[in-house]
Parts: structure tokens; sequence; C-alpha cells
């Protein structure tokens, strides 16, 4: 099925494509953060792959959950730790496996092929970054249909446009 440039614009206007290209945004921004920290550990300060990756990740999730759940979602108020926070770190560390696997297995690549340590930091922040793109529909599902849906008690109460009360 192909879309046409005006149907994505459309369905972009739509509550769902709304939360998809703030979801894209937010992705956007979590990756820059995560692969800056990334680079600058395995680049500049010479960590192993596996460590800067933890960290990296670490540092990129916090203001990913936050901007997920307030802008993304448009959720107010502090998260449910259960319904919310824990599910969304599992998730962070499931990811964060994955993605550390690859960031080694990248590693473990670029020094048997005598890459420049240049060259190592490519192949790591590529590794890392590919484990998350494959994640990133997974979890877009996850935190639209189950971590941050509405309920109907999330909902703002109707107004009456004359009175600005609700109905």
């Amino acid at each position: 099925m192909q879309l046409s440039p005006s149907a994505l614009l459309d369905h972009a206007r739509t509550p769902e494509g709304k939360k998809l290209v703030r979801y894209t945004l937010v992705s956007i921004i979590s990756v820059i953060i995560s692969q800056i920290v990334l680079v600058i550990l395995v680049g500049l300060v010479k960590w192993s792959a596996g460590i800067s990756n933890i960290v990296a990740t670490a540092v990129g999730t916090v203001p990913s959950y936050e901007l997920n759940r307030r802008w993304a979602w448009g959720k107010k108020g502090r998260g449910h730790l259960w319904k919310e926070v824990v599910p969304f770190w599992t998730l962070s560390f499931i990811g964060l496996a994955f993605s550390t696997f690859t960031a080694d297995y990248a590693e473990q690549l670029a020094k048997e092929h005598n890459l420049s340590h240049g060259a190592l930091t490519v192949v790591v922040a590529f590794g890392s970054l590919a484990a998350w793109g494959i994640l990133w529909i997974g979890k877009f599902i996850f935190f639209n249909k189950v971590l941050f849906r509405t309920h109907p008690d999330d909902l703002d109460p109707a107004l009456d446009g004359r009175t600005g009360l609700p109905t």
C-alpha cells in the first residue's frame, strides 16, 4: 500500500498521527543524546562499548520517559510507579541489553578487522543505533496500547461553550 504525501499529512493531523510524530521527535532527541554520550565515552574517554552503551542509554532514557509521557501522550501529574514507570524502565532495560549486545559485537568485529579507533567508534555507534531502530516500532505500539493509553477517567470533562462549566 502506497500512501500519498497528502494522506500522510492528513494522518499526522489525527490524534494517533500526532502521537506518532511526537514519539518520533522524542526518539530523535533521545537518540541524539545517547549517541553523543556513546561517542564521547568510546571515542574520547576510550571506555569499552558495553559500559559506554549502558551509561549512554541511562542518560537518554530519562528525557525519553518524561517527553514521551508528558508531550507525546499528554499525561499530567506524577507517573504511576507500577503502571508506567516500572514497565517503561523494564522496556528500556530490554533495549539496553539488546543494544549493549550489538555494541559489544560491533566492537569485537571492528577489532577483528583492525579498524582504527575512529572507525571502531563509528561501528559501535551504528550497532547501538541499529538495535534501537529495530525496537522503535514495538515500543510505539506498547506505549500507545498499554503504557500510556488514554483511560476515560483521564479525559477532561466536556465544557459548555456558553458558560465554560463542565456539562
